[in-house]
């Protein structure tokens, strides 16, 4: 078992320290380069899952989930610094984001990468068949994807 410490954050997470997770999706991460602090509250806030890893006082791993707590979970930024990677502290955020109350209850559980599929298949997790990604860039049409005010 390695040194890190795991924190399931309860509905108040957003007083996980933000510039921590800000840097740690910095570096570690290339799809949530530059999430603003407040960007990373409201996100927060919107989750149903949060767990976090802790080393020595820093923080070296995230995720999250969002879920109606019935039919569908989806697993977000699931994130471990490089360093501590392949010690089995992802596997260990991802079965503490299975095992909360909101995505444990949903019948199927959803999630995007990228670059670690191979990871995922090692946990349960496989290729969705006959469904498609599809994707709206709010900005590109009109909306906003982000308050800026």
């Amino acid at each position: 078992m390695s040194g890190e410490r795991l924190i399931r954050h309860s509905r108040r997470c957003w007083r996980l320290p933000l510039p921590a997770l800000q840097e740690l999706l910095e570096g570690h991460s290339f799809w949530a380069q530059g999430r603003s602090p407040a960007e990373l509250r409201r996100m927060l806030q919107g989750s149903q899952a949060v767990v976090s890893a802790w080393r020595d006082g820093a923080l070296v791993g995230f995720g999250r989930a969002s879920s109606d707590g019935v039919f569908r979970a989806v697993l977000w930024d699931v994130v471990v610094a490089v360093d501590h990677q392949g010690q089995g502290l992802g596997r260990r955020i991802v079965e503490a984001l299975l095992a909360a109350p909101a995505v444990r209850r949903a019948e199927r559980v959803y999630l995007m990468t990228s670059r670690s599929a191979g990871f995922y298949h090692k946990l349960g997790f496989h290729e969705g068949h006959g469904q498609r990604l599809l994707r709206l860039d709010q900005e590109q049409v009109g909306g906003t994807a982000r308050d800026h005010g």
